[in-house]
């Protein structure tokens, strides 16, 4: 046990001098591989890869990785927000709303936080200054709202998640709906109180967009808006109902937002090289940490790594809700090192076995780690979501602001927890009644 208690300080070192997670993970699983097996060591090693890298369930991230980058750059993600604001724009914090909206739509169409929060904050930024919001919420706000790719379905996290605990995609996904849009339901109350609160002094002219009539409205509602939900409906219901495997229901996804780009008349080859390219890099960069965590989970294993993880929980006494705790406190921990791909990768095979064990429903649990994950992306000093902002944000707004905008929903999110944590129901009613598993 010595060997796989000395794993985990090893990969944090590793990590911390720059070396990329992949390889970091490889050379560590490589190391402890040689002291549980010798020689062989490789054959079992490629073997922990070979079957990560053929898991039939991780073929849908690129997909759905893949259906977000068209979107993103075929002009649709700018016409959605133009009618986010539109409906939304002679309310308290209008922008501000209409800002979370398209977070919680492009999440749902995306399930990629990064690409959603940079391509929120480019086209809000701009708009909310005019608007002379204050710079902690216009970076709270846009934080916020990327982040929720986290939490609504279909979300690259849950595919992975539920890859790694051998448990159904469609039952984490909606198990995840409910504390999705408790969250986003919460965002958008704080938003229009502070709204009411703190109201915006917009600059002359930039009241025009309230002025449309009603029935450009809905115009503009109807050609823009309904197809991408209605994308979303067909793959997420897709998969809820059982008719599609993940896998297929991304395909749909992907094909449904390529023929959104030619029929807005957005489509070119350049703009398809680019999304493939995209979807090339960020794939490549999430399967190979797969593939490297499996062979890490693999060589921890060996080295009585799940003996060593009872040592502990039985040697500080935790019953079933001291584990859970500590679980979440692990996974939100790490998530000042490692990004999300890594966190779950490395957490999800660690607990499952203790939380099967322990007779916890894996729903429940699992939507409890997403939701400390999402929190943890938002929470200075290491918060990944600052560092995304900060990567397009105008030189005005400072690192300081930034997490002070983060602060109140942070807050909120562990509300989100709170509640989900005192009522399992909410994750764990809808997928008891959903049919098609």
């Amino acid at each position: 046990m010595l060997i796989a208690g000395l794993m985990f300080p090893a990969l944090f070192v590793l990590i911390l001098l720059g070396l990329p997670i992949a390889f970091s993970l490889v050379i560590v699983a490589v190391g402890a591989g040689l002291g549980a097996f010798g020689p062989v060591a490789f054959n079992q090693l490629y073997g922990s890869f070979y079957s990560a890298s053929t898991n039939f369930i991780l073929s849908a991230i690129p997909m759905f990785i893949l259906m977000g980058a068209l979107l993103e750059r075929s002009g649709i993600a700018e016409r959605l927000f133009r009618v986010m604001n539109l409906w939304l724009s002679r309310l308290p914090g209008g922008l501000a709303l209409a800002t979370i909206a398209m977070g919680a739509i492009f999440a749902a169409a995306a399930g990629v936080v990064g690409a959603v929060e940079v391509m929120i904050g480019m086209m809000a930024i701009p708009a909310m200054q005019r608007a002379r919001y204050g710079n902690p919420l216009i970076a709270g706000t846009i934080c916020a709202g990327g982040s929720l790719g986290t939490m609504i379905p279909p979300s690259v996290i849950a595919v992975m998640y539920a890859s790694l605990a051998q448990m159904s995609v469609g039952k984490l996904l909606a198990g995840m709906m409910l504390p999705g849009l408790l969250m986003v339901g919460l965002f958008l109350a704080y938003i229009f109180i502070h709204g009411l609160l703190y109201p915006a002094r917009p600059e002359p002219g930039e009241e025009a967009e309230a002025s449309v009539g009603l029935g450009e409205k809905l115009w503009l509602t109807a050609t823009v808006m309904l197809p991408v939900v209605l994308l979303i409906v067909a793959v997420l219901g897709s998969i809820l109902a059982g008719v599609a495997s993940p896998t297929e229901a991304a395909a749909v996804g992907a094909a449904g937002a390529l023929a959104l780009c030619i029929l807005n008349g957005r489509f070119s080859v350049e703009m398809l090289r680019s999304s493939l390219a995209i979807t090339v890099r960020i794939s490549a960069m999430i399967l190979l940490i797969v593939a490297a965590g499996t062979m890490f989970m693999g060589a921890f294993a060996a080295n009585g790594g799940a003996r060593l993880i009872r040592d502990v929980i039985d040697g500080a006494g935790l019953g079933t809700t001291g584990m859970i705790v500590f679980f979440l406190a692990v996974v939100f921990i790490l998530g000042f090192v490692l990004d999300w791909t890594a966190n779950v990768l490395i957490c999800v095979p660690l607990f499952t076995p203790f939380i099967r064990s322990a007779g916890v429903d894996p729903v429940w649990f699992a939507t409890l780690v997403i939701i400390v994950i999402q929190t943890g992306y938002l929470t200075p000093p290491m918060a990944s979501s600052i560092f995304y902002l900060k990567s397009i944000a105008p030189p005005g707004m400072t690192y300081g602001q930034m997490c002070r905008g983060v602060l109140p929903f942070i807050v909120l999110q562990v509300v989100t927890l709170a509640l989900v944590a005192s009522f399992p129901a909410l994750s764990t009613w809808l997928p008891e009644r959903i049919v098609g598993f």
